[in-house]
């Protein structure tokens, strides 16, 4: 733990493998973590190919010489379930920097475009003491919301001439979006997008729109603005922290419950009330005794 808090890169990475694994005492290494963090934790969602890794790479650029984190959720693997992309060499350029730190994990199936543990593991980031964290997700489109519940700032990324920007418009993403880069704006389609995004009947009209080109840096200070806009007036607000602290232990308890159902529990307990001739799925449901996950991933 002492070498997490001071930032050691090899300890946050044996306690993320530890966390990610679920392996022996996982649980105790999180509920000693400190209680307060500094970081700024910054969510980066949107369709596939709108340029994010990039977008990233070219920010954590800007933000130098602070100390930023990096977790790039990619796709898993349906064979070994590890990161099935794991290209993190659009930020190749910062590997070997000692203020940058990058991982990439898993989504081993998770929804919304994260991994199972990414709320601990941005914790773990959190404790070692970084300026900014930036959690990029899968871009798997219109379902990536969960990114809202443990990001302070969340920056939807969008592709001009994309069918799957058109898309994002009429999702979830335009609600939870507290800022819009359009990338790529030297496509000839940018304009248009910019005009729909701002014409869109689900955007909150106090989010901005910004214009990059992230592969030449350009626009990237405006983004960089905005984002600290943001974290700013997120940190003056106690009612916004306490909401965010809420949705993570939801997300948390909701994890638990899903922890503790096992499937031969329920196929034993359904083939029981079959053979009475009195199986009810909603009745069964409403009922089931609900129990602690297993020791061996616990303690």
């Amino acid at each position: 733990m002492e070498l997490l808090q001071k930032g050691d890169f090899r300890a946050l990475s044996r306690c993320i493998s530890l966390v990610e694994n679920g392996a022996v005492g996982w649980r105790d290494l999180l509920k000693s973590l400190p209680g307060d963090s500094r970081t700024v934790v910054i969510g980066i969602t949107g369709p596939p190919g709108a340029g994010k890794s990039t977008l990233v790479d070219a920010l954590i650029t800007e933000m130098k010489p602070a100390r930023v984190a990096v977790l790039a959720v990619d796709p898993s693997s349906p064979f070994s379930r590890g990161s099935l992309l794991g290209d993190r060499i659009r930020m190749s350029g910062h590997f070997n920097d000692n203020r940058v730190f990058i991982r990439s994990l898993a989504s081993r199936g998770a929804a919304g475009g994260l991994s199972p543990r990414i709320i601990e593991i941005s914790d773990l980031v959190r404790a070692s003491g970084f300026d900014y964290l930036f959690i990029e997700t899968v871009g798997v489109g219109q379902g990536e919301v969960e990114i809202s519940g443990i990001a302070e700032v969340t920056a939807v990324v969008l592709l001009p001439g994309s069918g799957d920007s058109i898309q994002v418009l009429k999702s979830g993403l335009m609600e939870i979006a507290d800022l819009f880069v359009v990338n790529k704006a030297d496509l000839p389609q940018a304009p248009e997008l910019v005009r729909q995004i701002l014409e869109s009947p689900g955007r909150n009209q106090e989010v901005r729109v910004l214009s990059t080109v992230a592969r030449n840096h350009e626009g990237i200070t405006e983004v960089k603005t905005g984002i600290l806009g943001i974290a700013g007036a997120f940190c003056a607000d106690p009612a916004k922290r306490s909401r965010l602290l809420a949705s993570k232990a939801a997300g948390l308890i909701r994890q638990r419950m899903a922890e503790s159902i096992r499937a031969t529990d329920l196929l034993e307990e359904i083939n029981s009330r079959m053979e009475r001739g009195d199986f009810n799925l909603y009745e069964f449901v409403e009922g089931f005794p609900f129990r602690s996950p297993r020791r061996g991933r616990d303690s």
